[in-house]
């Protein structure tokens, strides 16, 4: 279902009904699309792709390692405030 901006404000109810029985509704504007209402459980996407087999969860938890030049330049920053403070 697609629906104007004008149209959704004088029709929410009936947007609102096709979205719970789960057609998606693209809002435009003037024309271009701008939004989709859609049913809430639609809402976890990731999960339904990783049923469908589209897209795999990572095998472990990636940490980002924390480089040295930011710990020193980090402690450099506190030790200038520091003494601006003073």
């Amino acid at each position: 279902m697609e629906i104007s901006v004008s149209e959704l404000r004088k029709g929410l109810t009936t947007a609102l009904a096709a979205a719970k029985d789960g057609e998606d509704v693209i809002i435009t504007e003037r024309g271009l699309p701008v939004a989709r209402l859609t049913d809430v459980g639609s809402a976890d996407l990731l999960a339904r792709l990783e049923a469908d087999g589209l897209i795999t969860p990572p095998a472990e938890s990636r940490a980002v390692p924390r480089l040295p030049q930011a710990e020193a330049a980090k402690d450099a920053l506190s030790s200038l405030l520091g003494r601006m403070r003073r």
